[in-house]
Parts: C-alpha cells; sequence; structure tokens
C-alpha cells in the first residue's frame, strides 16, 4: 500500500510500504478516505524530531471505512464508516474512565513505526473497541471535512477550552490562529464565553476566527499584545487563555494577559518552553493545565453538534490533495500558503 514517510526534514515521500495487518485480536484495519496534515506535523519537517534509516510513518488524524477485525474486536465490523482519534485506546481503564484517554494504560499514538501513519491507504488500530467511533453511513459528503477535525484539532481546540475552564460570561483569549486556535475559538463560543479575542495576524485566519465567534483581534506581538488586551478588558486581563502554538513565546504572553485566578489551557505541542514557578505562576493563583487532547472522551458530543449543523470546524481545510500530493501540501503548510490541508484517498 502507499504511505507518507518523513526522511529527515522537509523530506516526504510517498511509497509503496507492506499493507497493514492485523497483528492482535483487539486490532482492525481501517482504509482510509479522508486523511489531513497537521499543525504537529510540521515540527520533524522544520527538523524538531529523529529519523531512523527507515523514516517515519506520518500522520495521525483519519476517517475511512473497516475492512477487517480481529477475533476479539465486538463493537465494529467490516463496512462501518468510523472516526480514528489521534491516539488509540481501550477505553475501559482507570485513566480512561477518568476521561484521559491519551493516557491509557493499553494505549498509545498513531504516526510511528509500531503502528503506522495515517497519510496512507490504510492503517493498522490497536484496541479498536475503544479507539474508533462510528459516523452516520450516510453521512453527507459535506460534512466530511468537519468529521476529520474530530479526530485532533476540533477535540484538542475543545481540551483548551475546557481545561482553561471557560465558561458563560468569561473573557478568553486564543493564542494562535492556526488550525487548533480556530477550533478553540468554536470551543469557546460553544461554551458560552462573552468575550472571544483571537490573537494572530494573517488576515484569512482572522476572517475565519470572526465567522466562529471572535469578538476581538489582537495582531502585536509581545508588550504591545499585552497592553492591547488588557485595555480590551479593563485592565483585567482574560479569565481564560487557550495556549495553541507551544513556543516559549506564546506561554510568556499566556502568563502577562491573565487576571488573577485565571487558567490557562495549554494544547500547543511545547519547545523550550520555560513556565516560572514562582511569578506569577503562584503569585496570581493561576491554573495552568492541559496536554494531548482525550479526543476519544469528547468525540461523542463534539459529533452531535457536527450532524446538527452547531458547529462547523471543516471549514478549516482550505486545501484538498490527493495522497500522491501530500508532499506538496506539507510544503503549503510550512510556507502558509495552507492553512490545515485534507488528504482525499
Amino acid at each position: 500500500m502507499l504511505a507518507a514517510i518523513m526522511y529527515g526534514p522537509g523530506d516526504v515521500r510517498i511509497e509503496n510500504i507492506p499493507d497493514a495487518r492485523i497483528t492482535q485480536p483487539t486490532d482492525a484495519i481501517v482504509r482510509t478516505t479522508y486523511a489531513s496534515i497537521c499543525g504537529s506535523d510540521l515540527w520533524p519537517y522544520r527538523g524538531y524530531a529523529e529519523f531512523g534509516a527507515a523514516g517515519r510513518p506520518m500522520g495521525h488524524e483519519a476517517i475511512g471505512v473497516v475492512e477487517e477485525v480481529g477475533a476479539a474486536v465486538r463493537n465494529v465490523r467490516a463496512g462501518d464508516f468510523v472516526a480514528m482519534p489521534f491516539a488509540f485506546s481501550d477505553n475501559t481503564c482507570v485513566h480512561c474512565q477518568a476521561g484521559i484517554h491519551t493516557s491509557c494504560l493499553h494505549g498509545g499514538f498513531f504516526g510511528n513505526s509500531e503502528v503506522g501513519g495515517a497519510q496512507a491507504e490504510a492503517i493498522r488500530i490497536p484496541q479498536a473497541d475503544g479507539t474508533l467511533v462510528a459516523l452516520p453511513g450516510g453521512a453527507d459528503e459535506a460534512l466530511m471535512a468537519s468529521l476529520l477535525t474530530l479526530t485532533d484539532v476540533m477535540a484538542t481546540g475543545h481540551h483548551a477550552a475546557v481545561t482553561a475552564r471557560v465558561a458563560p460570561g468569561k473573557a478568553v483569549a486564543v493564542v494562535g490562529d492556526g488550525a487548533v486556535g480556530l477550533c478553540g475559538v468554536i470551543a469557546a463560543r460553544r461554551l458560552g464565553a462573552e468575550q472571544i479575542i483571537i490573537m494572530g495576524r494573517h488576515e484569512d485566519r482572522i476572517a475565519l476566527a470572526r465567522r466562529f465567534g471572535a469578538t476581538d483581534v489582537v495582531s502585536e506581538r509581545g508588550e504591545e499584545a499585552v497592553e492591547h488586551v488588557r485595555k480590551l478588558t479593563g485592565g483585567y486581563g482574560v479569565h481564560a487563555v487557550l495556549e495553541c502554538v507551544g513556543t516559549d513565546q506564546s506561554m510568556q504572553t499566556c502568563l502577562s494577559i491573565v487576571r488573577p485566578g485565571a487558567a490557562i489551557g495549554r494544547v500547543g505541542v511545547p519547545h523550550e518552553v520555560d513556565i516560572p514557578a514562582l511569578a506569577p505562576t503562584f503569585v496570581k493563583n493561576l491554573t495552568i493545565s492541559g496536554g494531548p487532547a482525550p479526543a476519544r472522551a469528547y468525540m461523542d458530543e463534539l459529533l452531535h453538534d457536527v450532524l446538527e449543523g452547531t458547529i462547523e470546524p471543516g471549514l478549516v481545510f482550505d486545501r484538498v490533495v490527493s495522497l500522491d500530493e501530500v508532499p506538496d501540501g506539507y510544503r503549503a503548510m510550512d510556507e502558509r500558503k495552507a492553512l490545515k490541508v485534507m488528504v482525499k484517498m
């Protein structure tokens, strides 16, 4: 089968690899119909990773059709149309029951040599009963993009909002205007935020943020950005921040724009981030939470809203490519010529 393999910074190739196959009775094989390129895929693309001689299978977001199931699989069967969260989990262990599926005792992450990547014609799904979520077989083609976001970016934006304790009447800032940040705007509005400040500087993304519910825009950086947010919040700062970038600069901005007692939900994959132990985190009674989003925990409620048309996160996709064109998709996202790329098989 064909799959995207990354051999080093900027080096993505579409290669023939052995077909995905069942190795455990709890496995399923899913034929991919739609996949995508994630902003986090750009970290290794830019050199923030190690690569073996065999390369790195890429992709962790997909929807598709079950082709085969292992002997122990009970909840899905061949022919089912399913979504694959970016982490696999049994959905039964103590951590899954607490809603932290990304820490499942029997789980792990897609996009590695052990289980393979989702930017491929098919993928092996470990812990299929706990991982896969059945989608309506007759789902409208127009919904596919939004359904695909539930496997990562929409769930991740929602996780940022949940861990930042977004609630009705709150003032919220979203740091980062990538796909996750834009989905964070959707989540903040969905949870009832009164004021939603998008912090970004790309006009097309800002326009989409406003469509999703952003009330204010801060395009400055550094101290100018901090002052602008404070001005927008009567000098107090925001109640909640969704950190959707992962850099030290973005975290320092978060720490500077919050009011005492606020919460920061961090979902940007961190790179060399320094969080001070005393000031302002301790002195201001701040809560800093978040991490890899337990997408499986949020799938049912978010799926309902997509099917009802209440939210439309699929609008974050602004380019569609074939599997053969995936390397071009990486280049487009890396050069900011595309916000998020969908791969249609």
